[in-house]
């Protein structure tokens, strides 16, 4: 009997990775990549929050994000927002993805949770985290 070699498991910075570059594919706007392991009272270890210009993009870039991540064999555990809300939550454990309506990232704050050492990824081409890279 032959069994395929089984691909090992990603761990939370690997997903946190590939849901950053699977929002980014999609164009979503001012992606942050937060990393939160020394907050003993965090539910994650990874926050991802950024923007979609309006309520079918913000599902095109969830919609995206959950079919590369089921690829990836990872399935959300929770998926959370309806679209009066202008804001998806995707819950893959110790990875949220947060996916807002700008208007809404500006009321929420949430970048505001954490302050800038936390910062793995800024979306911006000219001011990228040190030492992240998206392979």
């Amino acid at each position: 009997m032959t069994t395929e070699p089984q691909s090992p498991a990603l761990d939370s910075l690997e997903i946190a990775k590939l849901c950053v570059k699977t929002c980014e594919d999609t164009k979503a706007q001012d992606i942050l990549l937060f990393d939160v392991r020394d907050r003993q009272a965090m539910v994650a270890e990874y926050y991802i929050v950024c923007s979609g210009t309006s309520m079918p993009h913000i599902r095109a870039i969830a919609d995206h994000v959950k079919r590369t991540m089921v690829e990836a064999g990872l399935r959300p555990r929770g998926t959370d927002g309806e679209p009066e809300s202008r804001w998806m939550v995707l819950d893959y454990g110790l990875v949220l993805v947060h996916i807002l309506e700008p208007e809404m990232r500006n009321f929420y704050q949430l970048e505001e949770l954490w302050d800038e050492s936390k910062v793995l990824l800024r979306s911006s081409p000219t001011r990228p985290a040190p030492g992240f890279s998206g392979k």
